[in-house]
């Protein structure tokens, strides 16, 4: 595995009606491998603001006609694509092994999901239904109909670099729009690879555009583009600061963004759970990733009256866990990029005086002189941190309600089922969450009372399925859903249509037939 990821440095770049840039208005980038960094993966020539406009200016030129093209026949775009990414699947995940550093069995599942977004929305080319609804005049019928939204502008983080971006490409381009993608500047050449396998499966040239630029720049770009009328929805997949600007920015347009933000998630664990299974449970979805997701683990909250076993046992399983190279069987790899590393050492900050630390033999940044019992591979070759466990975390504390991006997960106590919905949902995120228990009501309770969009019994906060409907409320989002049915909603505006063949003017409300009633009859004592 090593010796296939040593490959050459590649040159990417904006593509535009299916056409790739060749210079860099916007400078170049250097894409390295977190693992390995001296290993650089890609050259990005960057495009600026004008290059995003260009490219919506595109996709506007080319969504018309796309929309025409039949949907099960776009549908049929979209299974070419599925086929062409499950022929290079094992190419595209050690990319994404590469480029960002994920676990390899992590990047087949990751690359899998893309597979499976196509498998589902092949047969909504089919479907994408609308309704036939009586109406109460004769001679009169009504529908409904699904239409493109038009042009969608979408921005997604580089955590998974490739799955989520198909959670909006795939639905978008099935229902008829066109589409500018925007992928994370530190992940250049996996946007590069998706964009051509997109378009190898058949898009006319101009339905989906590439721009190869950073957030700033694109946050210009974008805002051009919709005062110049060249956008109609926005699509964003990253952090809730970010996110609240772009709901500003698209409001002013009478919009409303498909936003997919943080999470502070919840993980519950109730006096009659299985412990081991919680363990497990926490393990993955605390330090999966490196805690590099957006449904990680934030905080276990777990019943005093199992505090201690469970914390013995969470404590050795992370301890014992193996860390290191992502082409090894690692639970995870490094930080993604120099940022996250960064940022993850200022949150350890957060931790106090009254806090106690497990998981590993010391925190912050592994390397040679801050080693990890067990580590896997050369410390000092990448961009790695020590798992932390934080005990003893309070309501306000800072680490309570803050998003920490990486391998760091609190844990508190309860005392009553009332005070672990409060602990699940005081910090105002809402995206995933889990309770481990093996009493049905509480499980039941649990789903009707925490506020996250997404709820597991006795699995992780962690883990989504292609069908399901993905996203977050309060912090996490605005109420905006990916995946299966639900996503459409994103990409399409209902249109009703009433067909009046009485050959007069019928006025609903008005000219409608009376049915009489004896209203005060009573039946006999």
């Amino acid at each position: 595995m090593t010796d296939t990821l040593a490959q050459q440095t590649r040159t990417v770049a904006s593509i535009v009606s299916g056409r790739t840039e060749t210079d860099a208005p916007g400078g170049r980038l250097s894409s390295t491998n977190p693992a390995d960094t001296s290993d650089v993966v890609a050259e990005a020539l960057l495009g600026d603001a004008s290059t995003f406009v260009t490219a919506c200016r595109a996709a506007r030129e080319a969504q018309a006609a796309w929309a025409e093209v039949p949907p099960p026949v776009r549908g049929r775009a979209i299974q070419q694509i599925g086929r062409l990414v499950e022929d290079n699947k094992e190419a595209l995940s050690r990319l994404v092994t590469r480029e960002i550093g994920k676990p390899y069995a992590e990047s087949l599942g990751e690359v899998q999901e893309i597979i499976d977004t196509c498998n589902f929305f092949v047969s909504e080319g089919r479907r994408l239904y609308g309704q036939t609804v009586p109406s109460e005049m004769s001679d009169k019928q009504l529908f409904t109909f699904r239409n493109p939204v038009g042009v969608a502008a979408i921005v997604t983080a580089g955590n998974f670099p490739v799955a989520v971006p198909s959670w909006y490409l795939v639905p978008a381009l099935l229902c008829g729009n066109a589409v500018v993608w925007k992928p994370a500047e530190y992940a250049p050449a996996l946007g590069d690879a998706l964009t051509q396998l997109f378009l190898h499966g058949g898009l006319p040239e101009g339905v989906l555009n590439l721009v190869q630029c950073d957030g700033p720049t694109a946050f210009e770009g974008l805002e051009q583009a919709l005062d110049a009328g060249l956008v109609d929805k926005v699509g964003f997949t990253g952090s809730s600061d970010v996110g609240r600007r772009l709901g500003e920015l698209c409001g002013r347009h009478l919009q409303s963004p498909c936003l997919e933000l943080g999470g502070k998630n919840p993980l519950v664990v109730m006096p009659d759970a299985t412990l081991d299974l919680a363990v497990e449970g926490a393990l993955f979805s605390g330090f999966g990733t490196a805690g590099q997701r957006c449904t990680s683990l934030g905080t276990v909250i777990v019943h005093e009256s199992i505090h201690d076993e469970f914390m013995t046992r969470f404590a050795r399983a992370v301890e014992e866990a193996p860390v290191g190279d992502p082409t090894q069987d690692v639970i995870y790899g490094p930080m993604i990029d120099e940022r996250f590393l960064e940022r993850f050492l200022g949150w350890l900050d957060l931790v106090q005086d009254h806090h106690t630390i497990h998981g590993s033999t010391a925190t912050g940044r592994i390397s040679s002189d801050s080693p990890r019992d067990g580590f896997v591979g050369d410390p000092d070759a990448g961009l790695y941190c020590h798992p932390t466990i934080v005990d003893g975390v309070r309501r306000d504390d800072a680490l309570y309600s803050t998003e920490t991006f990486g391998p760091i997960v609190g844990v508190m106590t309860f005392s009553d089922f009332d005070e672990a919905i409060e602990l699940a949902n005081g910090h105002g995120y809402g995206l995933s969450s889990a309770i481990y228990t093996n009493d049905p009501k509480s499980a039941f309770e649990f789903r009707r009372r925490v506020s996250a969009g997404m709820v597991s019994v006795n699995n992780s906060t962690s883990g989504a399925e292609a069908h399901l409907p993905f996203g977050g409320n309060g912090k996490s989002g605005n109420g905006a859903r990916q995946s299966g049915i639900w996503v459409l909603d994103q990409f399409t505006r209902w249109q009703a249509l009433n067909w009046d063949y009485a050959g007069k003017l019928q006025k609903a409300q008005m000219d409608v037939a009376d049915v009489s009633a004896d209203l005060g009859f009573r039946l006999p004592d």
